[in-house]
C-alpha cells in the first residue's frame, strides 16, 4: 500500500557521493523507476540539484566532516563544524529551489512487479554489455515505462479493518469513505493513484452520503458502494446497494455482493476491479498464501479471486386461485 524516501528529496536523490561525470551519475535516471515503483514520485530535475550542490559536498561538507572529527579530541572543532553547517545549509537552499520548480515533483501511479522486473533487465543489459546490443536495454527499458503507465489502476480500495473505502468515481478520482480517522492508507491509496490531494481534502468526500449507521456513494456506472457500521443498517444496505463493505458479520441472504468482517479477517486489505457486472479481487492475503509470519488460517480458501452478482432468490409462487376465478367456474 512501501529508510527515506529519497525520491522525495531532490538533493538526497541525486548525491551519492559520486562526481556527477562518473558512470554512476549518468545512469541514475534509470535508477528512478525502483523509486516510482515503491513512493509513486520520480525527480527530473536530480542532475540540476546534483550540479548545485555536489561541488560544496566535495569542496566543503566532507573535509569539514572529516577534519572535525579529527579536531573533536582536542576541542578544536567548533570552527569545522559551523563550516559544514554552511555547506548544509548552501544544499538544503538547493534542495527548496529546484522542488519549487514547476514539475519538480513527479506523480507515477502503482504498476506491478513485471514492469519493474522487466526494467531491470533493461538496466542490465545498458549496464554489462559493450557492444551497440546494450541498446536493446533502452527498449526493453522504454517498454517497461510505458507498460507500468497504462496499467488499469483498482475501483475500489478497502482497507484490512473495513472501516475505509475508496470507490473510482464518473471523474475518474476516488472518492473516500471512512468510519476511522486513520489517514495512512488514505494518504496511500492517494499516492499509488497519483493523486495530488491530501487526506484531508474536502474533495474527497464529494458524492458521499452518510448517517449514523454508514455510508454510500455512487461507482462511475451509478451502481452503489454502501459501508454499513451498524448491523441496523445491512438490510437497507443489501436490498439497494451492488456492493457492501462491513467490518461485522453479513446476514447469508444479503443479496449485493458483500466484503464482511470474515472475508477481511482472512484475506486482509482487498483492491477490486470492475469485471463485467462483478469484480476481480486482489488481496493482501492472496488465495494458498502461507508465510512464516502470515500463516494460512481455516477457512481462507472460502474466497476466490472475484465477486460476482449473487442471482436473486426465487420467489415461490402461490397456487390458490383468485377470487375472480373461482366466481368464474361457479
Amino acid at each position: 500500500m512501501l529508510g527515506a524516501d529519497s525520491s522525495r528529496d531532490p538533493v538526497s536523490s541525486s548525491i551519492g557521493g559520486q562526481p556527477p561525470s562518473s558512470p554512476l551519475a549518468r545512469s541514475r535516471a534509470h535508477y528512478r523507476i525502483y523509486a516510482a515503483f515503491h513512493f509513486h514520485r520520480v525527480t527530473p530535475y536530480g542532475v540540476l540539484a546534483n550540479l548545485g550542490a555536489m561541488p560544496v559536498v566535495s569542496a566543503l561538507v566532507m573535509p569539514a566532516g572529516l577534519l572535525g572529527l579529527l579536531a573533536a579530541p582536542f576541542g578544536l572543532d567548533a570552527v569545522f563544524w559551523w563550516l559544514m553547517g554552511i555547506g548544509i545549509d548552501w544544499m538544503v537552499a538547493v534542495s527548496r529551489w529546484v522542488a519549487a520548480l514547476p514539475g519538480a515533483v513527479g506523480r507515477i501511479p502503482a504498476f506491478g512487479i513485471a514492469p519493474l522486473i522487466a526494467a531491470s533487465l533493461g538496466i542490465i543489459a545498458m549496464g554489462l554489455l559493450r557492444t551497440p546490443l546494450r541498446w536493446s536495454g533502452a527498449l526493453v527499458l522504454l517498454v517497461a515505462i510505458l507498460w507500468g503507465l497504462s496499467g488499469r489502476q483498482p475501483d475500489i480500495l478497502i482497507a484490512g479493518d473495513g472501516q475505509s473505502v475508496a470507490v473510482r468515481g464518473r471523474d475518474g478520482r476516488l472518492q473516500m469513505i471512512r468510519a476511522s480517522k486513520d489517514g495512512f492508507s488514505l494518504k496511500e491509496w492517494l499516492a499509488a493513484d497519483a493523486d495530488p490531494r491530501d487526506a484531508a481534502s474536502p474533495s474527497l468526500a464529494a458524492g458521499v452520503s452518510c448517517d449514523e449507521a454508514g455510508c454510500v456513494t455512487p461507482l462511475a456506472d451509478g451502481r452503489l458502494v454502501a459501508l454499513a457500521m451498524r448491523i441496523d443498517a445491512l438490510a437497507d444496505d443489501c436490498s439497494r446497494a451492488a456492493l457492501v463493505v462491513t467490518p461485522r458479520p453479513a446476514p447469508p441472504d444479503c443479496v449485493a455482493m458483500v466484503v464482511d468482517r470474515q472475508r477481511l479477517a482472512a484475506q486482509g486489505a482487498l483492491a477490486l476491479t470492475r469485471r463485467g457486472d462483478g469484480f476481480a479481487v486482489q488481496a493482501v492475503k492472496a488465495r494458498g498464501t502461507d508465510r512464516p509470519w502470515s500463516p494460512a488460517t481455516a477457512g481462507e480458501g472460502d474466497f476466490g479471486a472475484s465477486l460476482a452478482p449473487q442471482a436473486p432468490a426465487p420467489r415461490t409462487r402461490d397456487a390458490t386461485p383468485s377470487e375472480a376465478d373461482m366466481q368464474a367456474e361457479d
